[in-house]
């Protein structure tokens, strides 16, 4: 029987106890394909407060200013140095409260979490890593937000003993469904390669993310995304069905009847055979995800994820895998 290498499975043989990511989001961060840098709007799917339980907390502070990377001074950094504060202690406590959790990883979730001035990155990086119990952090990016100097900063966190994770949303690896969701790279993402080998050169753990059930993506597509994203060079993997939420263009497509989802038993199968493909040394941070809320429209399976991992388990049990 085949031990899938689960994050949490991860964490328990690098540290000898259970590790908990924090998720933080913070004021002012945002997206280059939202700002009008690259594009307006943000990727077609997106809404960030269906993912990001720290978001809410947030959502109602006026947006001043939003963060870029040539940004000359950031007026708003004592702010998101106070959230960030925050939200690390209040999620530390309820889980070490409630789960007995005493190791944390700071997780950079909502936007892109390198896009700002590396001044400001280098004291929400620093004040995140002073915290009690803190053992390293994992930030949310895109490939055509990381530059030398992001990966020096944190390679300089990785050689203090810090584990350090990067998280690449890739979803897909046409660039012909990367132009239909807006994702806006101002690189191709077959510069993914090199990007990730500098990032591990320096210590720096890769994860990248794909979305299985993009507009007009077969299976034998989905699966060529994931050949591919493995032949870049990653540590680990996030895999999760796209769902559809209120008030996104996604919605409108599907309301339209320009989008259907894709449905449970495929998904399941799907990720039965992206397993089979995964090298065993591959941590798997995610193989589902739910939208707990109001707003999903579709799929309604991912409105529960127990349903989901129960499946999921029950198949790969069959195929001689745990998870």
């Amino acid at each position: 029987m085949r031990e899938i290498l689960s994050l949490g499975r991860y964490f328990q043989a690098r540290f000898g106890a259970r590790v908990r990511k924090i998720p933080i989001s913070l004021q002012g961060f945002t997206c280059p394909n939202i700002d009008g840098t690259l594009a307006k709007g943000g990727c077609i799917y997106c809404k960030n407060e269906s993912f990001s339980p720290s978001l809410i907390k947030i959502q109602n502070l006026p947006a001043t200013i939003t963060m870029r990377k040539n940004l000359a001074q950031n007026p708003l950094l004592q702010a998101q140095l106070s959230q960030l504060e925050e939200q690390f202690l209040w999620h530390a406590e309820f889980n070490e409260r409630k789960f007995g959790v005493q190791k944390f990883m700071v997780y950079f979730q909502s936007y892109t979490n390198t896009y700002a001035p590396i001044s400001t990155l280098q004291a929400l990086y620093d004040k995140a890593l002073s915290f009690e119990g803190v053992v390293g952090m994992s930030i949310g990016t895109r490939i055509d937000c990381v530059d030398e100097a992001v990966l020096d900063l944190l390679g300089g966190y990785v050689k203090k003993g810090y584990e350090i994770w990067l998280e690449y949303g890739i979803q897909s690896v046409y660039e012909k469904t990367l132009t239909l969701i807006n994702r806006a790279h101002s690189v191709p993402i077959s510069s993914a390669k090199a990007l990730f080998a500098a990032t591990r050169a320096r210590g720096i753990k890769v994860c990248a993310h794909l979305i299985y059930g993009l507009p007009g993506e077969s299976e034998e597509m989905m699966l060529h995304s994931l050949e591919s994203t493995l032949g870049f060079g990653v540590d680990g993997l996030k895999l999760h069905p796209l769902y559809v939420m209120r008030d996104t263009q996604l919605a409108r497509m599907y309301e339209a009847g320009r989008y259907e989802p894709i449905d449970l038993e495929s998904y399941v199968e799907l990720i039965v055979k992206s397993l089979r493909a995964i090298p065993e040394s591959i941590v798997l941070h995610r193989i589902s995800s739910g939208a707990h809320s109001g707003d999903l429209l579709a799929p309604k399976w991912c409105f529960d994820k127990n349903i989901q991992m129960r499946l999921l388990r029950e198949r790969l049990l069959e195929e001689g895998m745990v998870y």
